[in-house]
């Protein structure tokens, strides 16, 4: 169900695109046929085509089945490509699509003495430019706008060698163009400053074939930490083919990437278990974490690092006292109306961003799903900051 509602959403999304493309293509050339002459007509009434097929080739190279075909090499040129064809689809069918909403109301306008009608004309027209500039913010301010936050974690029956403990997770990285080594490295300054005594990293270290891994790698591996640095595989590492890859060279940095594996880490006299487990696909739904529940320690805390939030109550029935995920984003694009928070994420799973709890008999067990440092598809963020999260157990 799950893999079937992410097809659906993506043609919708994709349909929506390419009629808003061809209806702005078709008003470019009409344009130019009344405003040029002859022989720039003909040239400009090709140039929509031209702008159209490039479009369509940057989106393409994006997706990921069509990404793994083609050689590192062109990917890494296709670049400027992928980032124009995304920025450009996204504002410009935004804009059309309130350039529509807007003439749904032109009648009423129509009606309006000739001083109104040119303040409420010039108020549309600002309307329309707005999803441009609401773009151009997230691209170029909010996408970089790493914060830390601090989340209290509450944990019944918390050993006391085990209070205030500190727990950094850093995820969906995505170190690629859209995210430079250097943007990197002011996060893992800041996340050295956080002191933490163990380092969590839950997959999506790159987007995609030919992506930085070794330089990714190489800054995570800067990480100070009490402990460990420990973490999971994202999907990103399937469609890059690079699993195997991620997890041989973290270890010979230093970072442990757990494979549906344990790590039992020792505190005091208190012992606190992380597990990993691979990417769990939505389409896997019925059979989340199948065979988990071996890796749970009896006695100790049960941290599981898991990629997909939306394993959280197959974590919970198998024993599990903290999820740690990522994945959403948080929505990555998320717009509040009426408060209610309205982003893509929402329609795969409930847990898109912050705390959550539930209750196992007289237990609560609790996730935190982090919004992560990179982006996908659109190189933008709005209304949900990369973030670095530092969780502190507390007793409940």
């Amino acid at each position: 169900m799950g893999s079937f509602l992410s097809i659906l959403i993506d043609t919708t999304i994709l349909a929506i695109i390419v009629y808003s493309q061809w209806q702005l293509g078709r008003a470019f050339s009409s344009y130019a046929a009344r405003r040029f002459r002859s022989t720039w007509n003909c040239w400009l009434r090709w140039l929509p085509i031209a702008l159209g097929a490039a479009l369509l080739f940057g989106f393409l190279l994006s997706y990921s089945p069509v990404s793994e075909i083609v050689p590192d090499f062109r990917m890494r040129r296709s670049t400027p490509l992928r980032m124009a064809a995304a920025l450009w689809a996204f504002a410009a069918t935004g804009a059309y699509l309130v350039y529509r909403i807007c003439r749904l109301f032109a009648p009423q306008v129509a009606g309006f003495d000739a001083s109104r009608r040119k303040l409420v004309q010039a108020a549309g027209s600002a309307v329309v430019a707005a999803p441009f500039a609401v773009l151009a913010y997230g691209a170029l301010v909010e996408r970089t706008a790493f914060r830390v936050r601090e989340i209290a974690i509450p944990v019944s029956h918390l050993p006391p060698d085990l209070e205030g403990l500190r727990l950094l997770q850093l995820s969906d990285i995505h170190l690629s163009p859209f995210l430079s080594e250097s943007e990197l490295a002011r996060v893992i300054d800041t996340s050295n400053e956080l002191r933490p005594h163990v380092a969590l990293i839950t997959g999506d270290l790159i987007s995609t074939r030919g992506d930085p891994l070794d330089a990714c790698l190489r800054q995570l591996a800067r990480l100070r930490v009490d402990s460990e640095v420990l973490g999971c595989l994202g999907n990103h590492e399937i469609y890059a083919d690079a699993e195997r890859e991620t997890a041989a060279r973290g270890a010979r940095l230093g970072i442990r990437f757990l494979r549906n594996q344990a790590r039992p880490l020792r505190f005091g006299s208190s012992l606190l278990n992380f597990v990993g487990v691979d990417y769990q696909r939505l389409a896997l739904r019925p059979r989340y974490l199948e065979g988990a529940e071996r890796l749970v320690a009896p006695g100790a805390l049960n941290v599981l690092l898991s990629h997909n939030p939306d394993v959280f109550p197959e974590a919970v029935e198998k024993g599990y006292d903290l999820l740690v995920a990522g994945h959403t984003h948080g929505g990555q694009v998320t717009v509040e109306i009426l408060h209610q928070t309205l982003n893509m994420a929402r329609f795969f799973t409930p847990f898109v961003y912050g705390l959550y709890h539930l209750q196992r008999g007289g237990h609560t067990a609790s996730a935190y799903v982090t919004r992560g440092v990179g982006t996908i598809g659109v190189p933008a963020r709005i209304g949900a900051p990369p973030e670095i999260a530092l969780m502190r157990l507390t007793r409940a």
